[in-house]
């Protein structure tokens, strides 16, 4: 019996961490250049999902401000279409990269996070908006 029970625990362990595993698969982190890259195709969906306060402060043009840390962040991503690509920056990677696995999680098919966010995008002497 306890045999049993640590082989089951050892399979569940397997099971969650596989499962993590493949989700972190489904979100592409993305440099600055690969990131300019894509935003030269139209339907390029570009989510800044630092506060209001942060994005005011400037952001990447053509950006859509959803704040993460934000009670409704699941509803509002919602307003953004599935099928196309989705790129979220926040203010150094951290928060773009939870937010890319919530909307992997949501049924997204195409999530880039920009590596080192905005402020990577600033030091790479890319554009800001004020």
């Amino acid at each position: 019996m306890r045999n049993l029970l640590i082989i089951l625990t050892l399979f569940t362990s397997f099971s969650i961490s596989s499962c993590k595993g493949q989700l972190d698969n489904e979100v592409k982190n993305i440099s600055v250049e690969e990131m300019q890259s894509l935003l030269k195709m139209d339907e390029v969906q570009l989510v800044d999902v630092r506060t209001p306060k942060e994005y005011n402060s400037g952001y990447i043009a053509k950006s859509k401000n959803i704040d993460y840390m934000a009670s409704d962040f699941d509803e509002a991503i919602k307003v953004l279409n599935k099928e196309l690509p989705v790129i979220l920056y926040c203010r150094s990677g951290r928060r773009s990269a939870d937010g890319s696995i919530k909307l992997v999680k949501a049924g997204f098919v195409q999530v880039y996070n920009l590596e080192g966010g905005i402020l990577q995008w600033e030091k790479e002497g890319a554009e800001i908006t004020k």
